[in-house]
């Protein structure tokens, strides 16, 4: 068995303009100070990172490592969340999508395909120069107005969605394959790519390109009701990425999984700091740990009630006592058990045959 790396921090949802969340060296001084070891790096925030410059320039890398380094911590993975997502837009959501992308590409949603496309693949490059093994992205969506339809979907429509998706992902797989970095799509509601059902129809789309891999969260099952321990059963071969995230569904007589248009607060199924929600964490990271995964334990928080800062703190914590120390031997050693050939044969008493 392997053991599970960790705790790691995405930084996504903690960058900002005041100190100490405004620039890499400040943020990364305070993840180490709370116990964290790696940290998830959002490749779009310019105040943190550049990944134009990390693409091309082996010493701005260096320079990224090294400061990481000094507060005990490794970049474990890169992400193009936003950018990913803006790989499929279908055109109801354009307008919203548009703040993903610069300014100067608003109201221009082919151009704003073209770069985050771009986007990917220096994402690649730079996952290259960082000698990282896996990147975390969206998949987009051409066909999330249609995921509970009325009327009736025309016949085909899934299949062509899938079809042009994969049409559109391929390169970008081709291109993480040149620089032997995996792609791990988290699978999550609003993306064409949402369960396992989607992601083997992706899969099958490209050819099971061994690059199409799972950034495994289980919030987002728990909100679809999804069984997400005999989900790792099935999949973990395709699991190379894996978020620390909590969350909770509690179903009343007003409303399901669908949360009836309610804020975060009022919704059945709502996301939650580490230990506050549902999550069987414990027999995640036993099936994890039992199928050798060895990747990094990445808190991605998001918590409808609990400040950021006090959930990092948790989470750290939380994580640390989650992660399962190997053991090198098998418990019942002590009672020997050890013999040969010959042995075995007497004692199923087969004699000398």
């Amino acid at each position: 068995m392997k053991m599970i790396k960790g705790p790691a921090l995405f930084l996504a949802q903690f960058a900002g303009d005041e100190a100490p969340f405004n620039s890499l060296e400040n943020i990364a001084k305070w993840a180490g100070s709370l116990g964290f070891r790696g940290i998830q790096m959002p490749s779009w925030d310019k105040r943190l990172f550049d990944l134009e410059r990390a693409a091309e320039d082996l010493d701005y890398c260096k320079e990224v490592t090294e400061t990481l380094g000094k507060y005990g911590l490794e970049l474990t993975e890169l992400s193009t969340h936003l950018q990913g997502q803006l790989v499929a837009v279908h055109p109801a959501y354009d307008e919203m999508f548009d703040i993903f992308a610069p300014e100067h590409l608003h109201g221009k949603p082919d151009e704003r395909q073209k770069w985050a496309v771009d986007q990917l693949y220096l994402a690649a490059k730079a996952s290259k120069n960082f000698g990282l093994k896996a990147h975390a992205t969206f998949s987009g969506a051409l066909l999330w107005p249609f995921v509970y339809p009325w009327p009736q979907r025309p016949q085909g429509l899934v299949e062509t969605g899938f079809a042009e998706l994969a049409k559109r992902w391929k390169p970008i797989l081709d291109a993480f394959d040149e620089v032997g970095v995996d792609v791990c799509y988290e699978l999550h509601p609003g993306e064409d790519l949402h369960d396992g059902v989607t992601f083997e129809r992706f899969l099958k789309e490209v050819d099971n390109h061994p690059r199409a891999n799972i950034l495994y969260d289980p919030s987002h099952f728990i909100l679809q009701q999804l069984d997400y321990l005999a989900f790792i059963d099935r999949y973990h071969d395709r699991i190379k990425m894996f978020h620390v995230k909590d969350a909770e569904f509690n179903p009343t007589a007003q409303q399901g999984v669908y949360g009836g248009y309610e804020g975060w607060v009022e919704r059945a199924g709502r996301f939650r700091s580490l230990g506050d929600g549902q999550v069987d964490f414990k027999g995640i990271f036993s099936k994890l740990t039992q199928y050798n995964y060895d990747g990094w334990a990445v808190i991605e928080w998001e918590c409808c009630m609990k400040h950021p800062e006090a959930g990092a703190e948790e989470g750290s914590r939380f994580v640390s006592e989650h992660i399962i120390r190997i053991t090198e031997k098998a418990f019942d050693d002590f009672a020997g058990g050890e013999a040969d050939e010959a042995s075995n044969r007497r004692i199923l008493g087969l004699g000398g045959k």
